[in-house]
């Protein structure tokens, strides 16, 4: 078992040990989830701690998606839950890149992209070719794909 997912497993334990239901339930849950995925596709596999982040990671957008869901619907008090389990996760995760890291590895890679031919909006594609491996597991791929559309219209 990896290290990442035992944690997560002791973790598990010692909420519940503590009662407290909101770490639990989502620990519950994240478990879950990362049971599913070991057990997809045609063979059973153990995931690596990276794979058990991106799972992490993925859980965590998903709860960021529906409190802004249950936000606009005016369920305050589903999207605090929904709110608290997502920085419970984040915890589990490296922590985020910066707005200006994240600037300063995109413009990088936009004058990477330019210094091989690739100008204007069509160079979406090669500028995030070169910035997606430097930024996994920190940055949202949303965030990245905003901040590069922002830097090739600017340039």
């Amino acid at each position: 078992m990896t290290s990442l997912k035992s944690k997560l497993k002791e973790d598990l334990t010692a909420a519940i040990r503590a009662r407290d239901e909101l770490r639990s339930a989502t620990l519950r849950l994240t478990l879950t989830a990362i049971t599913k995925e070991e057990v997809s596709g045609t063979s059973a596999r153990e995931l690596s701690d990276e794979d058990v982040r991106k799972v992490i990671a993925k859980e965590a957008k998903k709860r960021r998606e529906a409190a802004d869901a249950f936000a606009q619907g005016g369920r305050t008090e589903q999207a605090e839950r929904e709110k608290a389990e997502g920085v419970l996760l984040d915890a589990y995760l490296p922590k985020q890149l910066s707005d200006e890291e994240l600037g300063a590895i995109v413009a990088q890679a936009v004058d990477e992209a330019k210094s091989a031919g690739a100008e204007g909006p069509r160079a979406m594609g090669a500028v995030m070719k070169i910035v997606n491996p430097k930024v996994a597991g920190l940055a949202e791929g949303g965030r990245v794909a905003a901040e590069v559309k922002r830097l090739l219209a600017a340039g």
